[in-house]
């Protein structure tokens, strides 16, 4: 493997949204701190970078994200009262998130976009690569995806990102890329990206979901790039050039995910995310499955 690209120790995590489809319930707390059992879901997130090696984060917050930062900060109160209670288990519990990594955040002022939102991070990141994490998607941590892309980051240098194939009826609501094949299984060159493109305009099944892993160029691409679909800045359209002009920062490739992903950012498929987390849980699983699988039971004698 190749050693001569920068290593990457940095990770950005957009976390501005509105969270509009879950209202009333992110009328005043943030779609990203939405519990996935007993956990929030951006912690998931932040996890997974730490797990990859990326310790230090900057989140792109915006109005109303305050209970963000407080979550990754020290509780002092709630410690002191776990403590006096001799309650250890959930001390360190709290303790946990405070301790991931080195957070730092930024605000993105004004809704832009994806593509604004990591450009909001170019003073942060400077002039090397980088893993951009989208809180919608959590990615079940026995399926390592991110560490997969750096490595091939490392290796390729330029741009990496994340696909997964869907059924052509679902390809619509994701960014499709066209890709070559490698001389790895589990690897592709992407040569052009659409976003969100009509069945019979899709290149390939093959969706972008939110892991990347991006060459610094991106930030001069995103600065000339004028908004598209929904008046956005999409990140999509940026590396379209990048995969187009290989000159501007290098090739992008995708790594094709099989493993187990949770979207949390549709109410369906959040609810079905907490029910397979729990259900695989050493603590809960056993108990929740018996009761499951008995009140599916007796719903289905009903009907």
């Amino acid at each position: 493997m190749s050693q001569s690209h920068p290593r990457i120790s940095k990770a950005v995590i957009p976390a501005a949204g509105l969270g509009t489809r879950f209202l009333p319930a992110t009328k005043a707390t943030p779609k990203e701190m939405l519990p996935v059992v007993d956990k929030p879901a951006i912690q998931y997130v932040v996890e997974e970078a730490v797990s990859a090696g990326l310790d230090d984060v900057l989140m792109v917050t915006g109005r109303n994200k305050r209970p963000l930062e407080d979550h990754f900060d020290r509780n002092y109160e709630l410690e002191s009262a776990l403590q006096k209670k001799g309650d250890a288990g959930r001390l360190a519990k709290v303790q946990e998130s405070s301790d991931l990594a080195t957070m730092h955040y930024v605000r993105q002022g004004d809704p832009r976009g994806l593509g604004h939102a990591v450009l909001c991070a170019a003073p942060h990141v400077g002039d090397e690569p980088f893993a951009v994490l989208l809180g919608d998607d959590l990615i079940d941590p026995r399926d390592p995806l991110l560490q997969r892309m750096i490595e091939v980051q490392q290796q390729y240098g330029g741009s990496v990102i994340a696909l997964m194939e869907v059924a052509p009826e679902q390809i619509h609501l994701y960014g499709s890329a066209a890709v070559e094949t490698t001389t790895d299984s589990d690897v592709v060159k992407v040569s052009g990206m659409v976003e969100k493109p009509a069945v019979e305009d899709a290149p390939s099944h093959y969706a972008i979901i939110g892991r990347y892993v991006l060459d610094p160029a991106v930030f001069g691409v995103l600065r000339e790039t004028e908004p598209g679909r929904g008046g956005e800045i999409q990140l999509t359209d940026a590396l379209q050039q990048l995969a187009a002009d290989e000159k501007i920062g290098g090739p992008v490739h995708g790594v094709v995910f099989k493993g187990r992903r949770y979207d949390t950012g549709d109410r369906g498929d959040y609810l079905r995310a907490i029910v397979r987390l729990a259900c695989e849980r050493e603590d809960l699983g056993p108990e929740f499955r018996t009761w499951l699988q008995r009140y599916v039971t007796e719903e289905m004698q009903q009907r």
